[in-house]
């Protein structure tokens, strides 16, 4: 009995924790359940729409459907939902509509028959793909814009040469203006063959990331559907892990382009604050500590003689956290189980240094000279995911705040990245006292 009441609030706690929706129904249609995160996304307390049909959370021209798509299901068992899933859309109690990821399982009960949804939002994603979609129409704009530039450009050099034909001076005058010209132009088609260079591998990287997490997430709720039994939990929790993993992964590529696109378009302001880089680096490890793979460890090495419990310094917290992020998770990400990542943290009078070892895969000799060039993958990492925007993404962090990164590594024996980022009250005393004794 004691086993059977663990087992219920194992699953209950399981129910209330899942980060996507999950919603019951009965066979009429009404809602018997609702997790916090369901709650959360369509804006409900889960009292106000338990006992109340299932239709209330659609779209009128979905909602009016629903009582006769459940009753076609039960005579004639054909499915279009169930056990199926599909994209369709729901209203949240403010009348908006949003699009979502819906799987539904049958559960055949002693008493009753009902009908369990998992509900994975898609905001995110259909934001995305509309923001690569406006991307691409503005690019192809600007191609046509400076199509239509250049040609008019060369018409008029093309004018201007006719004129001075017959005047020899003249003449030598357009062809030194001609050749300027040309300079421009071939820099001009230079800039917009890169631009179109960008914008291909940027479709094409964001197409292909995308859709393996989505293949995972799809194929993992279709198995969930399989385990109906409470000796499959652990099947189940397996899958779920997987859901999870391709949630966080879809994060990490969008969260990839949008800093490339703020660092690319001078979007990225810096906000200086005073705080301890000590506590800063522990709350990163304590965050990645969940994405760890099996018996992974991080160690977390502050130096006793830098005095980092007291000092504090001044630089931007955010983008010094999410240089952290990325340099840990590659670690994680490039180390395999049983791998050790040691964080070493030395505050000294006027910076901070953070190394970051791993004892991973190591990246090959002829390829460190790329290793922080945009969209570049190490030759030993391609079946591993990932953008290939990371590291150049760091780059350009550190460049901002003006730090300076560097690493060691070795094939099959680990690497270390270490930053180093100025203090800027400290470094900008320096500067002040260095004027002064040149005057």
């Amino acid at each position: 009995m004691n086993s059977l009441k663990d087992t219920e609030l194992r699953l209950k706690a399981i129910f209330d924790a899942a980060v996507d929706g999950i919603i019951t129904i009965n066979q009429s249609g009404i809602i018997e359940e609702v997790n916090k995160a369901a709650s959360i996304l369509f804006g409900y307390d889960p009292k106000e729409i338990t006992g109340k049909n299932v239709n209330v959370l659609m779209p009128f021209e979905h909602s009016r459907n629903h009582d006769r798509y459940m009753q076609n299901y039960q005579k004639s068992k054909v499915a279009r939902i169930i056990g199926i899933g599909r994209e369709v859309e729901g209203k949240k109690k403010s009348g908006e509509v949003f699009p979502f990821w819906l799987a539904v399982i049958e559960v055949n009960l002693e008493s009753k028959t009902i009908y369990t949804g998992f509900i994975h939002d898609l905001s995110e994603i259909k934001t995305a793909e509309n923001k690569l979609r406006s991307m691409n129409e503005d690019l192809e704009k600007k191609v046509i814009e400076r199509t239509y530039e250049l040609e008019n450009a060369v018409n008029q050099l093309l004018s201007l040469n006719r004129q001075l034909e017959d005047e020899i001076t003249k003449k030598i005058r357009a062809q030194n203006k001609l050749k300027e010209r040309e300079i421009a132009l071939e820099k001009s088609l230079a800039k917009e063959r890169e631009l179109g260079e960008l914008k291909s591998r940027f479709i094409s990287m964001a197409s292909h990331e995308f859709r393996t997490p989505l293949s995972t997430i799809q194929s993992s709720v279709s198995l969930i559907n399989r385990y109906t039994t409470s000796e499959q939990q652990t099947q189940r929790e397996k899958h779920i892990v997987k859901i999870k993993s391709s949630v966080t992964h879809l994060t990490g590529i969008l969260n990839d382009f949008l800093s490339m696109n703020k660092v690319e378009e001078g979007k990225l302001s810096v906000v200086y604050e005073h705080f301890d880089p000590y506590e800063l680096c522990q709350s990163v490890i304590d965050e990645l500590k969940t994405i760890l793979k099996q018996n992974q460890t991080i160690i977390f090495q502050p130096l006793p003689d830098s005095g980092t419990n007291n000092k504090k310094i001044n630089s931007d917290p955010k983008i010094l956290k999410n240089i952290l992020i990325n340099l840990i998770s590659n670690a994680i990400k490039y180390t395999d189980e049983n791998g050790v990542i040691i964080c070493t943290l030395v505050v000294y009078k006027e910076f901070i240094t953070f190394s970051i070892k791993d004892n991973g895969i190591g990246i090959p000799d002829e390829d460190q000279k790329h290793l922080f060039d945009r969209f570049f993958r190490a030759s030993n990492a391609v079946n591993i995911e990932g953008t290939g925007l990371g590291l150049n993404i760091v780059r350009k962090y550190v460049e901002i705040l003006d730090g300076s990164i560097s690493f060691v590594s070795r094939l099959y024996d680990g690497s270390t990245f270490t930053i180093e980022i100025p203090d800027k009250v400290s470094h900008h005393n320096k500067l002040n006292k260095t004027k002064k004794l040149k005057s």
